[in-house]
């Protein structure tokens, strides 16, 4: 450990030498954010954006932060597995290669509940301005001017009524928005005022009262949902890195002289790499369940 500490050390001053007069910690900023901003795809780079108006996108120390906790547990724990600080340093870099993805898949979690919660307002509000106009379109107007919704599904609000006043009719800007919005609430809503328009109903008011009750029981569901993943999540985490310390047992109860001595047989070191892999891949795997979509089917 002595030795990554002092690579560490010597690295930062080679930097900090070549970038006189500018502080080194922007420098890395700016470099992370010129390689983001080249190779980041253009609809992450809309769902990043948003993250940020929403104020919740980590600073710069919130990432950095990160760095230095996934390095220093996948370096620890290396060591303790195998007790050579190369291999700690590799481990310890290939910790940090997934900060980015780990941001990826919060950035997603945190506009998948951004839109549904516009996805909410959109269905609850049609409803309600419906009851008034008694038509969908003007219905749609009214959601559109009262401000409520924000970009991107205000614009596509606007390509709706766009679509409806073109072809004369609301079945296009139905399927086009629930294509771009694929939640169980607006499927069903949508159906709805076809129906409506369609058959040419004349006392909507019953169905539509029942269809703003069986909103309120999705949204409910989902909220439910989004509690129980955090709960499931501390608990996922704490389970995983307790599997990487199950090794602790191994040499307590071998002896660390005689389980130093098995790191020489090629198969012990190659079973112990298959363990940290395997419980990596595992824990990975509960960080995209907890970031999946929310409400989408």
């Amino acid at each position: 450990m002595v030795l990554l500490v002092l690579i560490l050390i010597a690295l930062f001053i080679v930097i900090y030498r070549r970038n006189t007069g500018e502080n080194v910690y922007k420098f890395f900023a700016d470099q992370v954010s010129d390689a983001y901003n080249k190779y980041a795809p253009y609809s992450f780079k809309m769902v990043r954006e948003k993250t940020k108006e929403l104020g919740q996108e980590y600073t710069v120390r919130q990432y950095a932060s990160q760095v230095v906790i996934f390095a220093g547990l996948a370096g620890g724990i290396s060591y303790m597995y195998f007790y050579s600080i190369i291999l700690a340093i590799f481990y310890a870099t290939v910790a940090v290669l997934f900060v980015p993805y780990i941001a990826y898949l919060r950035c997603q979690r945190i506009y998948s509940e951004f839109i549904f919660e516009q996805i909410q307002v959109y269905t609850t509000n049609v409803i309600m301005e419906f009851n008034t106009t008694q038509s969908f379109v003007k219905a749609l107007e009214g959601v559109r001017d009262s401000g409520i919704l924000e970009d991107p599904v205000l614009s596509d609000v606007k390509r709706m009524i766009e679509m409806s006043y073109q072809n004369g009719a609301i079945d296009d800007s139905i399927n086009y928005f629930n294509q771009k919005y694929p939640f169980y609430m607006v499927k069903n809503m949508h159906q709805l005022f076809l129906q409506i328009t369609k058959e040419g109903a004349r006392d909507s008011g019953e169905a539509l009262e029942n269809m703003s009750m069986d909103i309120d029981a999705l949204v409910e569901g989902v909220y439910r949902d989004q509690m129980d993943r955090r709960n499931f999540h501390k608990r996922f985490i704490t389970f995983g890195l307790v599997l990487f310390l199950l090794v602790m047992i191994m040499q307590f109860l071998l002896g660390t002289d005689n389980y130093i001595a098995l790191l020489d047989i090629w198969y012990v070191k190659l079973i112990l790499h298959a363990i940290i892999v395997i419980n990596t891949a595992f824990l990975l795997s509960g960080e995209r369940y907890y970031n999946a979509d929310v409400g989408v089917e």
